[in-house]
């Protein structure tokens, strides 16, 4: 992988965690982009101390979000995502 490619991969992570980190902070959850690159997304619960960790990754021609417990899913899904970590945590 050239730099330029990874520098590009990398934009493109931080673009996913950013509208999942917006459609969380909807949903009444805290966040913060942590890692090398910000390239993982910590979300918490209102009521609780729990905690998941998010990233995005390429997969096959698309981007997917995987999560702590075994979660995964497409970036298209961004709000059911959002959701489901609403679920999560609550």
């Amino acid at each position: 992988m050239s730099v330029v490619g990874g520098r590009e991969i990398g934009e493109v992570r931080r673009r996913h965690l950013a509208a999942l980190a917006y459609e969380v902070e909807a949903r009444g959850l805290s966040w913060r982009l942590a890692g090398p690159g910000e390239s993982v997304l910590g979300v918490r619960g209102p009521r609780t101390p729990r905690q998941v960790m998010v990233v995005a990754t390429p997969d096959g021609d698309g981007w997917s979000y995987l999560w702590t417990g075994g979660g995964i899913a497409d970036v298209t899904g961004v709000a059911q995502v959002a959701d489901e970590l609403a679920r999560l945590l609550d």
